[in-house]
């Protein structure tokens, strides 16, 4: 797959394309319908597919100061965008500059223009342009303006309410592991480098990948069954997330143990499913107290992933 910046001219050989545009943030049901739905049109009609989405996120760039809710960064995105089937991802830096253009602009110069696009499929919530001021409807009438076909799909319902981002953030943050799965059709899922800590994992017999939040959604803080991959190797273990209640100075990490492993990765990036909740971030009388939890979060754990 090829990651292409939005405010460039496409290569001629993704030109003429079907684009799925929206933030795809998370690429929950709902986005994989939007994308599936363009993909299915690009088969159909001999096109190339593309995804179009936004980084930052225009919330981040209008609120800069808003708590992290991120639930993909974009090499997560691009990697599940091509396992639907995409071609390329077109990345729109949402800056002061995207911010000013207005609906009837970001169609004829964005889409029609520099993407060369022959096709727009969104969902039907989609808004865009200078003060929101597109919706599908109006993409529509200037999709004909420009030639260019559009294409909108419905919410994706579950369990009665249509799947969004916002439901996703609200199930991490209840710690329910099992609504955010079935939402994203996948686990929730954390990636980063590993960073160096203060090695007390290690000292208590339990070592730890060290692993920034960055702007990623917080999840409720605790411990948890885990599974990683590292390379094109798969890792099971137990993590605790969030910011250590026993050590100074706090720190919002991701620090798995994995099982039956004891290799230095320091540096490397390892993307970790959260799977299921077992407890909460609990402070302890002295070490001892928490290395023997440790132990039994980690049979717990054990248990879990068994199933």
């Amino acid at each position: 797959m090829e990651r292409l910046d939005g405010s460039s001219a496409v290569p001629e050989a993704l030109r003429g394309g079907i684009v799925a545009l929206g933030n795809f943030d998370g690429f929950h049901k709902g986005h994989q319908a939007v994308v599936g739905r363009a993909v299915a049109r690009a088969r159909a009609e001999g096109r190339p597919a593309l995804v179009a989405t936004f980084d930052p996120h225009p919330v981040r760039f209008f609120k800069p100061d808003v708590p992290p809710f991120r639930l993909t960064t974009l090499d997560q995105r691009e990697r599940l965008f091509a396992a639907a089937g995409a071609q390329a991802m077109l990345v729109y830096q949402f800056n002061a500059e995207l911010a000013q253009v207005t609906a009837p602009d970001f169609v004829a110069d964005y889409l029609a223009s520099r993407a060369g696009a022959a096709g727009v499929v969104t969902g039907e919530d989609f808004t865009f342009g200078k003060g929101r001021g597109g919706n599908v409807e109006v993409l529509k009438l200037l999709g004909q303006a420009n030639r260019l076909s559009v294409d909108s799909v419905a919410p994706v319902d579950d369990e009665g309410e249509p799947v969004s981002s916002s439901r996703i953030r609200d199930a991490l943050v209840a710690g329910d592991c099992d609504t955010a799965a079935r939402l994203l059709t996948r686990p929730f899922a954390i990636e980063g480098a590993v960073v160096h800590g203060d090695r007390m994992g290690r000292k208590l017999g339990y070592p730890t990948a060290n692993i920034p939040l960055d702007r990623y959604q917080r999840p409720r803080f605790g411990v948890y069954a885990v599974r990683a991959r590292l390379g094109g190797r798969t890792l099971e273990g137990v993590a605790n997330l969030g910011t250590r209640p026993m050590f100074d100075p706090p720190k919002e990490l991701l620090e798995p143990h994995f099982f039956d492993f004891d290799g230095e990765i320091y540096g490397e990036t390892v993307e970790v499913d959260l799977l299921s909740f077992i407890r909460d971030e609990w402070s302890f009388e002295n070490i001892d107290a928490l290395k023997a939890q440790i132990g039994r979060d980690c049979e717990a754990a054990r248990a879990l992933l068994a199933q």
